[in-house]
């Protein structure tokens, strides 16, 4: 009985996590794009401070461009949605590991956080590919170290 019980809840959590990675990828490109977006108008908008101000508003032209994706994606993956634009185009949403409920915006950061560094060192950001790929359910190394899982919407 308990090998037909798990067995189900596995075939069940293969089913929302299948097709995920490629899901991801292409969500991450449309979500490079609207950060790209954000960032040129917030550069516009500090720009347009900076001369009101007599350039006392050019100091936030130090806030580190990963800072706005962070915040991009612990405000978009922490709403109702579950998902960033990109995701949600692409029918991936992200939950937590145990719960299966929706994700704190401190989560969330620390999910985008942990991309973020994996992205800008080649090595990490194979491994963490790597173990994506190997795993069952699609969980990438940022998404064990944050506790949460992409599933499908």
């Amino acid at each position: 009985m308990s090998y037909r019980r798990n067995y189900a809840e596995f075939s069940s959590a293969r089913r929302l996590t299948e097709g995920v990675i490629s899901r991801r990828l292409i969500a991450y490109f449309v979500d490079a794009v609207v950060i790209f977006c954000l960032v040129s108008l917030f550069y516009i908008v500090i720009a347009v401070l900076g001369v009101v101000t007599l350039g006392l508003a050019w100091l936030a032209y130090a806030i580190p461009i990963p800072a706005i994706g962070i915040l991009y994606s612990a405000l978009t993956i922490s709403s109702s949605r579950q998902a960033t634009i990109g995701m949600r185009m692409t029918g991936v949403k992200i939950v937590e590991e145990r719960t299966g409920l929706a994700v704190p915006a401190v989560t969330a950061a620390a999910h985008a956080l942990f991309f973020y560094v994996a992205l800008f060192s080649m090595l990490l950001f194979i491994i963490n590919a790597i173990i994506g790929l190997a795993r069952a359910d699609r969980r990438m190394g940022h998404d064990l170290l944050a506790g949460i899982t992409a599933i499908r919407a």
